[in-house]
């Protein structure tokens, strides 16, 4: 067996209930279905707008050279979650490691490319900063406002994992975003 460089969540095999037993939907189907939700997921554990495509094509085209196994799990949609959210921190990594780079290169600070500033963007941005479980486990909550337990399935964690991470991120978001709210916060 190749080694595709992705650790692989273990789920349970489709069960009777399906329409389809043993046999795994089309992929082509699956991957319209999921396909912006994980682009979705990808821009707001990275923050890239230019890499998100890539992170996400490349989750999918490990899920499709892996589609007669993955494609029988319970849920697949959340595999590829997995993958996208454990490459996302490699994305994030790199990007803050080719900034310092630059700025060392250039022998000035650089900031990171201009963003929009809208009230989601900060937020998104202040996600990002968290530790990487609250990051992840925020953006599956809010994002794709998943339950607890799917999202434990999703991080191979236990519900209360995920509870306390959220409860960490919510008190983390509302000191961060508090302060970059601006003075205002301070005057009331």
């Amino acid at each position: 067996m190749r080694d595709t460089g992705v650790s692989v969540v273990k789920h349970r095999p489709i069960e009777e209930g399906h329409p389809v037993v043993g046999v795994p939907e089309p992929f082509d189907r699956f991957y319209e279905r999921e396909y912006r939700p994980v682009v979705a997921l990808a821009y707001a554990l990275s923050g890239s707008t230019s890499g998100v495509e890539d992170l996400a094509q490349e989750a999918f085209l490990v899920a499709y050279r892996e589609w007669d196994r993955v494609g029988r799990y319970d849920d697949p949609g959340a595999w590829v979650r997995r993958v996208v959210a454990n490459r996302s921190v490699s994305v994030w990594r790199r990007r803050v490691a080719e900034l310092k780079a630059l700025s060392r290169l250039v022998g000035r600070n650089r900031t990171a490319p201009t963003e929009m500033e809208s009230a989601n963007e900060q937020v998104w941005k202040a996600v990002r900063r968290l530790p990487r479980r609250q990051a992840q486990v925020v953006a599956l909550r809010y994002l794709e406002d998943r339950p607890v337990d799917e999202i434990a399935g999703i991080l191979e964690c236990s519900a209360g994992t995920v509870k306390q991470h959220l409860f960490r991120a919510r008190k983390a978001l509302a000191a961060r975003l508090g302060e970059e709210g601006g003075e205002a916060a301070d005057e009331s």
